[in-house]
């Protein structure tokens, strides 16, 4: 059974950074494409970054280019999400999501699989 579980959000200022953590268990993480997603209150859950299987390909929001960061660790089944420069704009949960290697439509949410249980991150102006 495929479990994500979030971790990292919490509380900062606005300019502040905080690095989230989604550790994966699955037994093929390697074929897994990974996704960040976030959802604030009264609206849809949007695309934030997604990485493919390798880490070779990353893919952002236009709202986050330039300071979000995702990246992978294979061998320790996690993706992470650096976050800086953080605005009271992306105060949101923020959610994990995986699905089998696809090669595209990387910010679509129905593409993904499995999703974790979300963390809250709140950026104080």
């Amino acid at each position: 059974q495929v479990q994500l579980v979030e971790s990292g959000g919490g509380l900062v200022q606005a300019g502040g950074s905080l690095r989230l953590s989604c550790a994966a268990s699955i037994p093929t993480f390697r074929s897994y494409d990974m996704g960040w997603f976030r959802q604030a209150p009264g609206k849809e859950r949007e695309f934030v970054a997604a990485i493919s299987w390798s880490g070779g390909n990353t893919y952002y929001a236009d709202s986050v280019k330039g300071r979000f960061t995702i990246s992978r660790d294979n061998g320790k089944k996690t993706v992470y999400l650096q976050m800086n420069s953080l605005k009271p704009e992306d105060t949101a949960i923020y959610y994990c999501a995986a699905r089998m290697y696809l090669g595209r439509w990387y910010e679509q949410r129905d593409r993904y699989d499995y999703w974790g249980q979300g963390t809250q991150v709140t950026v104080s102006s």
